[in-house]
């Protein structure tokens, strides 16, 4: 199995079944924040889902291919720039009932741990502080590959998905159903598609 994962018809040796041989990937990388999406889902009076997204963001990785539990993440995301497709509603977002974009414009990831679980799969725990709380949260990725672009970028491309209770974070807004329940769910699901540039 090569860096991209993909099989072919041989036989798979042991070291091959271990998963994809990621030496070429060690180095440090810069997040295209053109070509990456962090999203989230909310499900909303308990029917249905509610998505957004944050629009300006920044961060980078170092991938160690040899040992990816040397690898690290770092995300800085401006809270001003989330996006669900309604402007109501992300001024509702933005107030004070919810992230408080005035006194914590940011929101932070600092990877601690990153492991491989065979294949492409790897997991990656780390602090998200938002709202001035600091808790952990784990993410599992899909290493999607490697690849240079028609510009000479060595690019990396990642997806990611993980949950969270925003209650944690001190996110507790909400209101009743006249037929029970509440209008905004605690579990929020996040995906990322990630697509991070070798550094020069």
């Amino acid at each position: 199995m090569g860096i991209f994962g993909r099989k072919d018809n041989t036989t798979a040796t042991p070291a091959q079944a271990t998963g994809p041989d990621l030496t070429a990937l060690t180095g440090d990388y810069t997040i295209d924040p053109a070509h990456t999406t962090i999203e989230f889902v909310a499900r909303h009076a308990m029917v249905t889902n509610v998505r957004g997204s944050f629009q300006d963001f920044s961060g980078s990785l170092h991938l160690d291919g040899q040992d990816p539990a040397k690898s690290t993440a770092t995300l800085d995301v401006t809270m001003a720039s989330i996006d669900t497709g309604n402007a109501d509603r992300d001024g509702h977002l933005k107030s004070a009932d919810f992230f408080k974009i005035d006194e914590f414009p940011t929101m932070t990831f600092r990877s601690t741990k990153a492991e491989s679980l065979g294949g492409e799969d790897y997991r990656i725990t780390g602090d998200l502080s938002l709202l001035g709380v600091t808790r952990p949260i784990t993410i599992d990725l899909e290493f999607n590959g490697v690849a240079k672009d028609p510009f000479g970028n060595v690019r990396a491309g990642f997806e990611g998905k993980a949950e969270l209770l925003r209650s944690e974070w001190g996110l507790t807004w909400n209101a009743a159903l006249e037929t029970g329940g509440v209008l905004i769910s605690d579990k929020i699901k996040l995906n990322f598609d990630v697509s991070a540039i070798k550094n020069a």
